[in-house]
């Protein structure tokens, strides 16, 4: 399992429609509403680096209105009481 950690910067006036865009992509596990730099986390959890990729760099960026800035973290290893990928990744 491949996860991405992305802190987004998001125009005010458009936060509650950007939460409900992300929430909709397959593979958003989690969306934050968090204070400081940030106005968002979203948490994503896939099974490929290419599909990583393809919701960070398509799907947020160029699909969804309102997000003004990204940086994404992508997790070198997973340390949890639970065990994520029967979580997540569940078929």
């Amino acid at each position: 399992m491949v996860t991405g950690i992305v802190l987004v910067n998001v125009e005010r006036a458009m936060i509650r429609s950007v939460i409900e865009d992300l929430m909709r992509i397959e593979g958003v596990s989690e969306v934050y509403s968090v204070a400081g730099e940030y106005d968002l986390v979203v948490m994503i959890r896939v099974k490929s680096n290419a599909e990583l990729a393809e919701i960070i760099a398509t799907r947020m960026t160029h699909d969804i209105n309102g997000i003004i800035h990204t940086k994404t973290l992508v997790t070198l290893n997973a340390y949890s009481k639970h065990e994520l990928e029967k979580i997540f990744l569940a078929e």
